[in-house]
C-alpha cells in the first residue's frame, strides 16, 4: 500500500533514500494491520514504533545537516516539523496500545500518511530546489 513513488523524490540521493525507507515502515504496520494472523499485535507495533523514531532521528540528523550546508533558509520551520513528528511518535501510552491495538495501528497510520505525503511534497521537495 505505501510506496515510494516518483512523485516524491526530491533529487537528493540520500533524502530520497531515507524517505523510501519511511514508506517501508509505514507500509510494514500497514501489513500488521491486515494481518490476520497475529491476534495480538502489540509487540510488533511497539517495535515499528521504536524503528520509526530512531530511523526518523536519523533521517532528520541528515536531512538538518543537508539544509544546514546548503544554507536552506527554511530549515528552522523544518527542523520545527522533525521535533513535532518525534514528539507524536514518542507520545504513545502504552496502555492505549494494548488496549486498542487495531484504533491505534489506523491513527498512526493516518499521521503517517498525512506526514509522508505533506510533509515531503510541500516541505522537503523544496530543498531539491534549492
Amino acid at each position: 500500500m505505501y510506496e515510494f513513488k516518483e512523485e516524491f523524490k526530491s533529487g537528493i540521493e540520500q533524502i530520497d533514500a531515507e524517505h523510501r525507507r519511511l514508506f517501508e515502515i509505514a507500509d510494514q504496520l500497514y501489513m500488521l494491520m491486515i494481518d490476520e494472523f497475529i491476534p495480538d499485535k502489540y509487540d510488533y507495533i511497539l517495535q515499528v514504533l521504536n524503528e520509526l523514531k530512531d530511523y526518523a532521528a536519523t533521517h532528520f540528523k541528515h536531512e538538518e545537516e543537508y539544509m544546514m550546508k546548503i544554507r536552506y533558509r527554511k530549515l528552522i520551520s523544518q527542523k520545527a516539523e522533525h521535533d513535532e513528528f518525534i514528539a507524536k511518535i514518542s507520545e504513545y501510552d502504552f496502555d492505549r496500545i494494548d488496549e486498542n491495538q487495531r484504533q491505534v495501528i489506523l491513527d498512526l497510520l493516518e499521521f503517517l500518511n498525512d506526514w509522508l505525503i505533506h510533509h515531503i511534497l510541500e516541505s522537503d521537495k523544496l530543498i531539491g530546489q534549492e
